[in-house]
């Protein structure tokens, strides 16, 4: 298998180029400006604290900041949807993978997100940026964990 840069990134690398930093000046104006933290696995859980009334999602750190959270969350969306619509050609993007994979891993990252403290986001753009150590090696093991799995599937292991 031949690397270039049209086999790593086969829709284009610009817009990684462009998104990074604008995430990253995003969770960083947050945490200026209000001292929030952005990471996506407590807006998970926040959220599940309006349809679960089981203790762990009751508890003040998750039914304090749900609302924020929410916003945050569909500005996400928002921003993708921005994106898609002004900087596409409109036509949606779809996926090979089955819908019970998609399921399956979904599982298994929220499932990591809790075991690990946080999800990606959490502890890559706002962990790193507040120089937190165990951010470090949490990122760490989710780098290693990526190219692992990248190279068994690219070399049809998995």
């Amino acid at each position: 298998m031949e690397l270039s840069l049209t086999n790593l990134f086969p829709l284009g690398w610009q817009h990684y180029l462009l998104g990074g930093p604008l995430i990253g000046a995003g969770v960083s104006l947050l945490f200026m400006f209000t001292g929030l933290v952005g990471g996506m696995s407590t807006v998970f859980t926040s959220s599940w604290s309006f349809v679960s009334r089981r203790p762990f999602f009751q508890q003040a750190r998750f039914t304090g900041s749900r609302g924020w959270r929410l916003v945050y969350a569909a500005g996400l969306v928002l921003g993708a949807l921005v994106w898609w619509l002004v900087f596409s050609d409109g036509t949606p993007l779809s996926t090979g993978v089955p819908v019970w994979m998609l399921l399956l891993g979904g599982f298994f990252v929220g499932y990591g997100a809790r075991l690990g403290n946080g999800c990606t986001s959490g502890h890559g753009i706002c962990g790193l940026g507040s120089l937190q150590l165990p951010s470090l090696l949490a990122v760490l093991t989710f780098m290693a964990t990526a190219f692992i799995t990248a190279n068994l599937v690219a070399w049809g292991f998995a």
